[in-house]
């Protein structure tokens, strides 16, 4: 059934767009203006492409654009959705499905995350090297139900998730950031939409935690389990470290990511660039 619905999307996507794109790119709150820099772009909205969830969060435009970025062939999305806006995580994640099915091997990935590491600083970048992912508080895994052979293995592995290699391109790519403070560590996601309490917050440093969110391992789990090489990368809106005197709502993120969209955005067009020389 996913499958037929995978490609049924695929098909709708490439009657309009036959371009095959090397790289997906998911973007998400506050950094979806970089999708205004692919030429020769084309845009669907998510609406146009069957089986496609609609974006409901300020900050998501809600577009699937393919064309190219930093001279690679790309597909992105403009917007994701979230299990907090009641989808569930197979359709959450479809859209990874189909960006493979276009052609792409691999997935960069991006969120806005509270810096849990009392080290990070809103403004902040973070390089996932690993996830925290606890079915009893976020839900079900994206792989719950009937596996189908022709994505992946019934029971793929995820202990390497997040590509090395990929991140050091990063990290080269971010020695052309100056004013980028650059960091690698553990993200973990909760449910939402409401922000974690004090108690929570420190449980998630007593655990490993370095950066929280509500998104990103969903997708990242269903990429892995059709092979494709991800990076992720959160961007540290807002210090989440249980202390007392924090307080935090989506518009302070939304400004933050904002003013930080323009050094995030280098360090994309970065990675990209030297995807494109590999």
């Amino acid at each position: 059934m996913i499958y037929e619905q995978v490609m049924e999307a695929t098909e709708a996507i490439q009657a309009r767009a036959p371009q095959k794109p090397l790289v997906g790119l998911i973007l998400g709150s506050g950094l979806g203006d970089l999708a205004m820099e692919i030429e020769n772009a084309v845009a669907l909205p998510y609406e146009e492409i069957p089986y496609f969830a609609h974006s409901t969060v300020a900050g998501h435009a809600g577009r699937l654009l393919i064309g190219t970025l930093a001279g690679v062939s790309v597909v992105i999305m403009q917007g994701r959705f979230h299990l907090y806006e009641g989808y569930n995580a197979t359709q959450i994640t479809l859209p990874v499905r189909v960006m493979h099915q276009l052609g792409a091997e691999t997935l960069i990935v991006t969120n806005a995350a509270g810096g849990v590491n009392p080290e990070y600083k809103p403004g902040d970048v973070m390089l996932m090297s690993d996830h925290i992912f606890l079915p009893g508080m976020v839900g079900m895994s994206p792989l719950v139900g009937p596996n189908d052979e022709r994505f992946g293995v019934r029971f793929p592995a995820v202990a390497n998730a997040y590509n090395a290699e990929l991140r050091a391109i990063a990290r080269d790519a971010a020695q052309d950031c100056p004013d980028l403070r650059l960091h690698e560590g553990v993200y973990t996601m909760v449910v939402g939409p409401q922000f974690e309490s004090k108690a929570e917050l420190r449980f998630l440093r007593l655990i490993g935690s370095d950066a929280v969110g509500m998104s990103t391992v969903p997708e990242a789990v269903i990429a892995r389990h059709m092979e494709m090489r991800v990076l992720g990368m959160s961007l540290i809106t807002n210090t989440a470290t249980g202390a007392e005197q924090e307080e935090v709502d989506h518009v302070s993120v939304l400004e933050v990511a904002n003013s930080a969209r323009p050094k995030f955005a280098a360090l994309a067009r970065g990675v990209l660039r030297r995807l494109a020389l590999l």
